[in-house]
C-alpha cells in the first residue's frame, strides 16, 4: 500500500545510453495533445493498453478515471458528490478517530518492542492486545461497511488436485506443522488492507515513515508493522527480508504472535492479473495461506491501478455499492524441494492461485507500471523506455 503511494507521483524512468548528436529529438509525448489527430491518440492508447493490460482500467470511467461519461453517470455521480460523499467521509473520520483513541488507552504506561530497528505493539499480551485485535477487526469492517461493502461473500475453496492427493498423512500435516506464518493475498486496492485487518488483523509491511503519521501512525505500531528503511546505514539493520522471515518463522511456530500479511506482487493491478511474486515471504520455509480477493462492479472498479489516490476515494465513495468476493484455498505445505528453492515455492502458490482465482498470470511488474503512468501522463522522453522490458 505505502508503496502505491509513492508510485502514483513517482518520477519518469531514466534513460539509457548516450543521445547521437546528429539524431534528431523527438519532443512528442506518447499521449499526443488536441492539436494532433485523434487517430494517432487512439493508436498510441491502445498500444499502451496492450502492453500493460495488468493495470489497464475497464470501466465507465475510463483511463486514468477521466474518460467521458455518459449523462446518466455524471447525473449520479453529482447527486452522491453532494449527499454520500460528505456522510461517507464523516463517517470514516469519526471510526478513524474512535479506534486511534482505543489504541492509544490501550498503550498508556506500556513500552513498544524495539528490536532490529522495528517499534511496535503487537507483541503485548493481556487484555490490552484482545482490546487492540477485537476492536480493529470490527472498526475496520465497519469502515468498509461504509465504503459500499455491505455484504462481503467468503468462500473456502480446495484445489481438486489438493483433494484427489490428500491421504491419511497428509490429513495430520496440517496439525503436525502448526498454523501458516503468513497469508500470501494478490493485490488490487488500498481496500486489501481493510478486509484482511478485519478477517485476520495480521501484521503488514510498510515504510518506516508510515510510523510517524499522525493517528495511522499509532495504528500501524499496533498492528505490529514491519518497517522499510532503505537509507539505514546501521551495522545491526538486518534489512526488511530477514525481520520479515524471523516473523513468518515466529508466527508460524507461536499462536499468539501476529500472523503476517504479504503482497508478493509488489503493486495493484486491475484485478485480472497475477503479476510474479517475490520471494520475500517465502524464505522461511513456512506454510502460507492463499487468500484471493475479487473486485465486482458495473460502473466504477475499487481497483487502485492508473488513477490517482485522491481521485480514486472520491469516485469509490460516491458509487453507492461496492462487491468485493473472497477465495480462500488450504494453507499449503511447501516440499523438501520448493524448501530449498523459494523462487520455486511462489511460483506454485501463484500459479496455484491464478489457477483458483481465474487470474491471467502476467509477466510485468512495478517498473513496467510507472513507465504506464508516465506515459499517460504525455512524458516526452518515454518511447524508447517502452521497449526495454521486451525481454
Amino acid at each position: 500500500m505505502e508503496s502505491e503511494l509513492k508510485d502514483l507521483n513517482s518520477k519518469p524512468a531514466k534513460l539509457n545510453g548516450n543521445t547521437n548528436s546528429n539524431s534528431v529529438r523527438d519532443d512528442r509525448p506518447l499521449l499526443k495533445s488536441d492539436s494532433v489527430s485523434a487517430s494517432s491518440d487512439t493508436v498510441d492508447l491502445q498500444d499502451l493498453e496492450k502492453k500493460f493490460a495488468a493495470f489497464v482500467r475497464r470501466d465507465v470511467y475510463g483511463t486514468m478515471g477521466r474518460g467521458e461519461l455518459p449523462t446518466k453517470e455524471k447525473l449520479l455521480l453529482g447527486f452522491a458528490l453532494v449527499t454520500l460523499l460528505p456522510i461517507r467521509v464523516l463517517l470514516a473520520i469519526t471510526v478513524l478517530l474512535f479506534y486511534y483513541l482505543i489504541c492509544r488507552v490501550c498503550t498508556l504506561f506500556s513500552a513498544p518492542n524495539r528490536e532490529d530497528e522495528q517499534e511496535d505493539y503487537a507483541h503485548m499480551g493481556g487484555w490490552r492486545r484482545a482490546v487492540i485485535v477485537w476492536c480493529g477487526r470490527a472498526l475496520s469492517r465497519i469502515m468498509l461497511f461504509i465504503f459500499g461493502f455491505y455484504w462481503i461473500p467468503d468462500s473456502y475453496l480446495v484445489p481438486q488436485a489438493h483433494h484427489n492427493s490428500t491421504t491419511q498423512e497428509d490429513k495430520r500435516q496440517p496439525e503436525e506443522m502448526g498454523r501458516p506464518g503468513v497469508i500470501i493475498s494478490n493485490h488490487v486496492s488500498y481496500l486489501d488492507i481493510l478486509y484482511h485487518m478485519s478477517s485476520s488483523f495480521p501484521s503488514f509491511v510498510a515504510k518506516r515513515s508510515v510510523a510517524k503519521l499522525p493517528l495511522v501512525g499509532l495504528i500501524s505500531k499496533c498492528l505490529g508493522c514491519v518497517y522499510v528503511q532503505r537509507e539505514s546505514k546501521s551495522s545491526d539493520f538486518k534489512g526488511v527480508s530477514a525481520v520479515v522471515t524471523e516473523r513468518i518463522r515466529e508466527a508460524h511456530q507461536n499462536k499468539s504472535a501476529p500472523l503476517m500479511m504479504l503482497f508478493p506482487e509488489g503493486t495493484t493491478t486491475n484485478g485480472d492479473f497475477l503479476l510474479p511474486f517475490k520471494t520475500g515471504g517465502f524464505l522461511a520455509k513456512a506454510p502460507v495461506l492463499p487468500v484471493i480477493l475479487r473486485y465486482h462492479y458495473q460502473r466504477f472498479s475499487p481497483a487502485w491501478d492508473s488513477i490517482s489516490g485522491v481521485r480514486h476515494v472520491i469516485f469509490l465513495l460516491c458509487q453507492f455499492v461496492n462487491y468485493m468476493e473472497v477465495i480462500r484455498l488450504p494453507v499449503y505445505h511447501p516440499s523438501q524441494q520448493e524448501m530449498d528453492d523459494p523462487k520455486l515455492y511462489a511460483n506454485n502458490v501463484r500459479r496455484l492461485m491464478a489457477s483458483e482465482g481465474n487470474l491471467i498470470l502476467s509477466d510485468i511488474g512495478l517498473a513496467e507500471k510507472r513507465i504506464y503512468h508516465a506515459a499517460l501522463n504525455g512524458n516526452n522522453s518515454l518511447p524508447s523506455v517502452l521497449h526495454q522490458k521486451d525481454d
